[in-house]
């Protein structure tokens, strides 16, 4: 089986990747300089192994997960060289040290990642050579590779932000052309294009998942780093966007369904689809706003133009029940919007009109 690579994506992954590897390459020759020149480790190995696993190229790298990896790669290699000095080397000595230690590993932690690093360090503990020094080299070794993995983390931070907002724009553009195929269905009574909707709203869950976890590590290292503090409430104030948008979509993945259903007619019904365009333009703009803030004022104002026509007995005289639920759901979907857009959750429920 043959195996295409895409340059295009091959080529972004790498740029993307560049000051992850930068921060890991400065890391491991600031714990092997400490441990080679300062301690006089021979082959400090294990400061080595410690920094390339705790920073790694993954999308968290929130000080904590970093830590906690720190810490149960510490957890394997003092406890596997307190059972070799006990139990001496051997095939049945790995087995049961191994065993032990991934035993313990999950006894003090709920993390099967913490467990999986315990393991690989209490083996390389096993199988290299014993260094010189004395029984705790390689846990002081692995000590230092862990208290530089949460220096750099700090003072050389990744600044994740980017990844956030690269996020942030998978995201938007999901929803926008998930809209646009609503939008289409619902003027042409085209079953195809609702069903599309359906089919990419669905698929929208991943792309939240990602940007809450790259936002999360993005504020989780602005918390403690000092050349990104200043971005915390840029970062606060993206992560109110994110739970407006977690909620629009799950409303509107409802929604999707029922219009999907409606349209199996074929009728055009460009009423209804008049109420969903300013739906459809303001998460554009607020897609645009995490890179350019003013813009959720805007979305804002024409969600606010719209809010007062969501009664069903205004917005859609004489329709059926069908059509007029899709009108109640719409309420919600645009309280929601406009709280991704800061306005509070009591102002925006006051817009509603009375039913």
């Amino acid at each position: 089986m043959r195996v295409r690579l895409d340059v295009k994506v091959a080529l972004t992954r790498v740029t993307s990747s560049a000051p992850a590897a930068l921060q890991i390459v400065v890391a491991v020759i600031a714990s092997y300089a400490f441990s080679h020149y300062v301690l006089g480790h021979t082959s400090p190995l294990l400061s080595i192994t410690v920094v390339i696993a705790a920073l790694g190229f993954g999308r968290d790298a929130r000080p904590r997960r970093v830590f906690d990896t720190v810490v149960g790669i510490l957890v394997g290699i003092l406890f596997s060289e307190l059972l070799f000095n006990l139990l001496g080397e051997g095939i049945w000595q790995i087995a049961v040290i191994l065993l032990l230690t991934l035993l313990f590993a999950r006894l003090i932690s709920p993390s099967a990642a913490f467990a999986a690093a315990a393991g690989v360090q209490a083996m390389l503990v096993m199988l290299l050579p014993a260094p010189g020094g004395g029984v705790l080299t390689r846990s002081v070794d692995g000590l230092v590779g862990g208290v530089v993995a949460l220096l750099v983390t700090a003072l050389i931070p990744r600044d994740p932000r980017g990844i956030a907002r690269r996020d942030a724009r998978r995201l938007t553009s999901a929803l926008s052309e998930s809209m646009d195929a609503l939008l289409t269905g619902l003027r042409q009574g085209d079953e195809p294009a609702a069903s599309l909707a359906v089919e990419r709203l669905r698929r929208t869950q991943v792309l939240l998942d990602d940007w809450t976890s790259s936002l999360d590590s993005a504020t989780s290292i602005a918390r403690i780093s000092p050349f990104l503090r200043r971005h915390l409430p840029d970062l606060r104030s993206q992560q109110r966007l994110l739970r407006g948008m977690d909620l629009s979509a799950r409303h509107l993945r409802v929604i999707a369904r029922r219009v999907s259903f409606l349209v199996h007619d074929r009728v055009a019904r460009p009423e209804m689809a008049d109420l969903f365009a300013p739906i459809a333009a303001s998460i554009m703009l607020l897609g645009e706003s995490v890179e350019h803030p003013e813009r959720r004022e805007n979305a804002a104002a024409l969600l606010e133009d719209l809010v007062g026509k969501l009664n069903p007995a205004t917005a859609l005289p004489n329709a059926p029940v069908t059509e007029s639920v899709i009108v109640l759901l719409i309420r919600p979907l645009v309280v929601d919007l406009l709280e991704a857009s800061d306005r509070s959750a009591d102002d925006a429920r006051a817009l509603l009109p009375p039913l």
